[in-house]
């Protein structure tokens, strides 16, 4: 094996001055690994170890795009190795514990459970975990509606709930049930027009450059002179919109408003997210922070649910690799009746999945 190089074998965040930050495209690069993997016949389980601030992301991205029937946790720890009470060792034995127990498993052997995290005792869904502090016991559920499937207790795992969500081998949006290929929008001599993005290689793996690109807006009180204002926030978006065009064929945003229904607090961004609808770039609103609210869809934006922003965000771009990209309008700032047809009917099957996952 050749030398592996950081910031793209592997990406450690301590210490501070050698922190390397995954890229979009490591995304498909583990899935890849971790699917092949676990269709090996080789395993009964995987386990995913990683730094406390990333690991709620890559199990929800794992949750939703890996198919198949076998157990995965994730661990992290939030002391390091050495130091006294060290969690990160016990977190792993917990996990085996957990995967060896096959309380996971259904009447047909099959992972019911989804992707979880194990940290302190505690099994967490990967879809509504999130990193509240970095203690012991900093990992919060959110939604909401639980989170939380069973502990680990000497006695052995305990699952009391499980998700209703779509997961791994049901989920929408896995590898397998992804095209190998979709229509995004570029910028080309000129005009705008639809391209082919080439989602999975003739092996059916991921492609790393066909991760979409999806930007995080954020909402809050007091922030502009007036309700119509906040400029410099709408041509922060448009700048983004045609940067998107430009370079990004699978691209949107995700937009965290007030909670619990992801209200903007501005016009004018909300404007320039619309624009950003008619050209062909879908939109999520969520509630912001730790969301317990359902934040519907409104008009032709989608509903993102009781997801938090960075979920949301995981999910639209899953869903951006199997539908593509909105029909965009001629013009977006003027868009006729048929071309908003055409948008909400794409619209509802995106809405679909959000409702699921």
């Amino acid at each position: 094996m050749p030398p592996e190089t950081r910031g793209r074998n592997f990406f450690p965040y301590r210490p501070v001055h050698l922190r390397a930050s995954p890229p979009r495209p490591a995304l498909a690069a583990f899935l890849n690994s971790v699917q092949r993997a676990l269709a090996s016949g080789q395993y009964d389980g995987a386990l995913w170890t990683q730094g406390s601030p990333q690991v709620e992301e890559t199990a929800y991205w794992l949750n939703l795009l890996l198919d198949t029937t076998l157990p995965v946790s994730g661990n992290a720890a939030q002391r390091t190795h050495g130091q006294i009470s060290g969690d990160g060792d016990k977190n792993i034995v917990d996990s085996v514990t957990y995967l060896t127990s096959r309380v996971w498993a259904d009447a047909e052997g099959r992972n019911r459970a989804g992707v979880v995290l194990i940290q302190e005792e505690q099994v967490f869904y990967s879809r509504d975990v999130q990193k509240g502090d970095a203690r012991p016991g900093g990992y919060v559920a959110t939604g909401g509606h639980g989170g939380i499937l069973g502990n680990i207790s000497h006695l052995g795992p305990v699952l009391v709930f499980l998700p209703a969500r779509c997961h791994t081998y049901l989920s929408q949006v896995n590898v397998t049930r992804l095209p190998t290929t979709v229509l995004g929008l570029q910028w080309r001599g000129g005009t705008l027009g639809s391209v082919p993005v080439a989602i999975k290689n003739a092996q059916g793996e991921l492609i790393g450059e066909a991760i979409p690109r999806v930007t995080i807006v954020k909402s809050g009180n007091y922030y502009a002179d007036h309700y119509e204002d906040e400029p410099e926030r709408e041509v922060d978006i448009l700048a983004r919109l045609e940067q998107n065009l430009a370079d990004a064929p699978l691209a949107g945003f995700v937009t965290e408003g007030l909670s619990p229904y992801g209200t903007p607090t501005a016009n004018a961004p909300n404007a320039a997210l619309q624009r950003a609808i008619y050209s062909g770039m879908p939109v999520v609103a969520v509630g912001r922070g730790n969301n317990e609210g359902f934040t519907a869809p409104r008009d032709v934006f989608l509903g993102g649910n009781n997801l938090t922003a960075t979920k949301a965000r995981l999910l639209l771009m899953a869903c951006l690799m199997k539908f593509g990209s909105l029909p965009p309008a001629a013009d977006p700032d003027h868009p006729t009746d048929a071309e908003l047809e055409a948008i909400r009917a794409r619209l509802r099957d995106y809405q679909e999945v959000f409702d699921t996952h």
